[in-house]
């Protein structure tokens, strides 16, 4: 009974903890030049709602691998891209189009439909 309480509480923690590691600068750029839509979630490891958030970019990245880029950054552990996509408040999701331009910008939880309509939007066949 103990073993099987243990393995339980093993496999709730390696699924509550789903996420995508934080992306280089150069992971950005090779995403922004790939010719398809992204999405970069700038946030922190330590924000609820980027917590919730994270389960939600993990599915994404494996269901659309191949189609579109899909990047988290920790604004806490990477002052520079903080600074450089000008973020104010986290979780902050910037959208581009395949050609790398910004084309939409939202602050704070955003479910898997949303994000998947801006992508779209962006591209996304």
């Amino acid at each position: 009974m103990k073993l099987l309480s243990a393995f339980m509480l093993l496999l709730l923690a390696t699924t509550a903890w789903a996420e995508l590691p934080s992306a280089t600068a150069a992971a950005v750029n090779q995403a922004l030049s790939s010719g398809k839509p992204t999405v970069i979630d700038l946030g922190a490891r330590t924000c609820i709602p980027c917590k919730k958030m994270a389960p939600i970019l993990e599915s994404l990245s494996g269901e659309y691998r191949g189609k579109v880029s899909v990047l988290f950054i920790d604004v806490h552990e990477d002052l520079d891209a903080a600074r450089k996509f000008r973020v104010q408040m986290i979780p902050t999701q910037i959208f581009f189009n395949a050609q790398g331009k910004e084309v939409k910008r939202h602050i704070g939880f955003m479910d898997k439909q949303d994000i998947l309509k801006e992508l779209k939007a962006a591209g996304l066949k």
